[in-house]
């Protein structure tokens, strides 16, 4: 009977014990633009956690690569699909808790005032996982 006590008490510290993984989500999202008279200069920021990293052994660094692209969503609800895309890879002498992601484009002068919406699609090239957000994106003079 202790035997079946110590198994059941060692089994629940290990269980306790093991590394519990992040969910990958982003976070602190911002979006904004300036009109700048013939254009508009569109800029986003993100935080992402959850983010896998590999290890080099040889220089000890850790290597995190995020991708995204960003839909459009005009005012009169058309989708504007992959306006913006980039990789992201960050090297780093420790583990992250969150990547930083920023993402600036323009918007030429036939884009009208209005509402519009900002789509961010997020991946992780190390775990495939993915996310994505949506944030509203004010254009006005």
């Amino acid at each position: 009977m202790k035997n079946y006590f110590f198994i059941i008490i060692f089994t629940l510290i290990l269980i306790s014990c093991g590394k519990k993984e992040e969910k990958f989500e982003a976070f602190n999202a911002e979006a904004f633009a300036y009109d700048l008279d013939n254009y508009w200069e569109v800029n986003i920021t993100t935080r992402v956690k959850g983010v896998s990293e590999i290890k080099d052994e040889k220089t000890n660094e850790y290597l995190y690569e995020l991708s995204f692209t960003i839909d459009l969503v005009h005012p009169d609800s058309t989708i504007e699909k992959n306006k913006f895309s980039f990789s992201h890879s960050q090297k780093s002498n420790e583990k992250l808790k969150d990547v930083g992601l920023e993402a600036q484009f323009e918007l030429d002068s036939t884009y009208k005032e209005g509402n519009y919406k900002i789509i961010f699609n997020i991946s992780d090239a190390h775990s495939k996982n993915s996310t994505s957000f949506e944030k509203e994106l004010v254009l006005s003079k």
